[in-house]
């Protein structure tokens, strides 16, 4: 005999693990696509010889980037059309069956073709993935505060998000490094990466698949469309964006955390591939540095109750600078010692990351519910929109500018392929001061993002607990007497 659902007052299916791990199910569905983006730098300037010439590429699509996000949360925000379940989950799964596509397009190995070929190839895949993925992740983003309203629920989501992250970046961080290299454990395929990036399309796709069937939501996102009702303006909802503090304040740490996890990607790959010497452990030595954010997340949901997500975020925050500091802690003589120092920091900066990642989401959230408190308006849509495109802001600029400062610290075409083009071969570095430049330069980008992470979290941020608690209860007053005037 099958188990009787549990119903709420109002009929919904009560909140339970079950919406926790559809929801983590979601994430590890974007990051299945995400995660290769990290690959990126590698493949078009040691596969497709791109050089300098891909982060020129990298700013140029960041406009596509300008335009993509605040549009489609635009239209998502207007769209009143009734679906049969949702419109978040319809938008999510049009856009899961594109990533199929978009992230193998990204990885189309042609390094014999033109340098205007490669330009085209670059710009065209990027955009039909980026387009795909913003479709998927702003709705995604936003079903967060639909499906319970309750801070605990939003905590729990927001951690359970975190691990569906982190999942979605261990897989392939872990066992791609061991099927996108040669035997040398230096060299990358090009042909594996794009094999690769199609396989984790399709899996990104079933997880998307069973969060949709198992997602039930709980707040009523539906605008009734009045004569008298304002019409949706995109440059009030900007504006309001920025008037918005919270939401002001998670987007810079935001911003923070992906110059660190994306702009020293790149460099922290062809550190193992020319100082350690060895780019299949990279994964491994990544993995050991997530523990932290395995332990934390268990006891996320009491420590947001006991303490609040500001408080919280912080202190991580602060732990994160600590273990950035520690990188700069080098020993070039003894690589055995220095890996081992490299592991313990990143573990101290991964608790700091750890502690953010798994409430930051519910702070978006709560800074979605800030709008609604000042300006009688959710616009949950361009609210993610636009710290979405912030986010992805850092995470082509992060590495963009990191390729320049590592071309200035010796990162360059060093090679000469079949077709008579330059390219990178890393091989070439061993031996020279590069490899020791890119260690510190890691160390500094590290360091970078978690003091933005503090400033966006510590300065700028203002929903403390007791502030959450005050906006939470007016919320709810003020819908207890429209609720009222609706029924009189």
């Amino acid at each position: 005999m099958a188990k009787q659902v549990q119903l709420d007052a109002n009929g919904k299916r009560k909140f339970s693990i079950r919406d926790s791990v559809a929801y983590a199910a979601g994430d590890l569905g974007c990051n299945m696509s995400f995660a290769l983006k990290g690959t990126m730098a590698l493949f078009w300037t040691q596969v497709m010889g791109m050089g300098l010439w891909y982060s020129l590429l990298l700013v140029i699509v960041q406009i596509w980037d300008a335009i993509n996000d605040p549009l489609i949360g635009t239209i998502i925000d207007s769209d009143r059309h009734q679906y049969k379940r949702n419109k978040f989950l319809q938008y999510i799964w049009f856009g899961s069956i594109g990533l199929i596509i978009g992230g193998a397009c990204c990885f189309l190995p042609f390094p014999k073709a033109p340098v205007w070929a490669k330009f085209i190839i670059f710009i065209a895949g990027y955009v039909i993935w980026d387009a795909f993925y913003t479709i998927a992740n702003v709705p995604y983003g936003s079903l967060l505060s639909l499906i319970s309203k309750d801070p605990a629920d939003r905590a729990s989501l927001s951690a359970w998000r975190s691990i569906g992250s982190m999942i979605g970046n261990m897989l392939p961080m872990v066992i791609l490094p061991f099927i996108m290299y040669e035997a040398d454990g230096v060299t990358l395929n090009g042909y594996k990466v794009f094999l690769a990036a199609l396989i984790m399309g399709v899996l990104g796709f079933l997880c998307f698949q069973f969060m949709i069937k198992n997602t039930e939501i709980r707040v009523d996102e539906e605008t009734k469309v009045t004569e008298e009702q304002e019409k949706f303006n995109v440059f009030s909802a900007m504006k309001n964006f920025v008037m918005n503090r919270p939401a002001v304040g998670a987007t810079v740490a935001a911003m923070g955390m992906f110059i660190g996890m994306q702009g020293a990607t790149t460099a922290v790959q062809v550190v193992f591939q020319t100082y350690f010497q060895n780019a299949q452990i990279s994964g491994i030595v990544s993995m050991f540095a997530m523990i932290p954010i395995v332990l934390f997340t268990p006891l996320a949901r009491k420590m947001v109750t006991k303490h609040g997500k500001k408080e919280l975020s912080v202190i991580g925050a602060i732990c994160s600078i600590i273990g950035a500091l520690g990188l700069f802690i080098i020993t070039p003589n003894n690589i055995g010692l220095d890996l081992a120092l490299y592991v313990v920091c990143q573990l101290v900066y991964s608790l700091g990351l750890g502690i953010y990642s798994t409430v930051s989401w519910a702070m978006m959230g709560d800074a979605i519910d800030y709008n609604e408190w000042k300006t009688g308006k959710r616009e949950e849509g361009i609210v993610y929109s636009l710290h979405s495109f912030f986010r992805k802001l850092a995470q082509g600029v992060g590495p963009a500018v990191a390729l320049v400062i590592m071309n200035g610290l010796g990162y360059v075409n060093n090679a000469i392929n079949e077709a008579g083009e330059a390219y990178i071969d890393v091989k070439l570095f061993i031996g020279t001061e590069v490899p020791l430049n890119l260690r510190t330069l890691v160390a500094v980008l590290y360091l970078v993002a978690a003091i933005m992470q503090f400033v966006g979290l510590g300065l700028i941020y203002n929903l403390d607990k007791k502030t959450l608690a005050k906006m939470n209860e007016e919320l709810e007053a003020r819908k207890a007497v429209e609720e009222v005037a609706e029924n009189a």
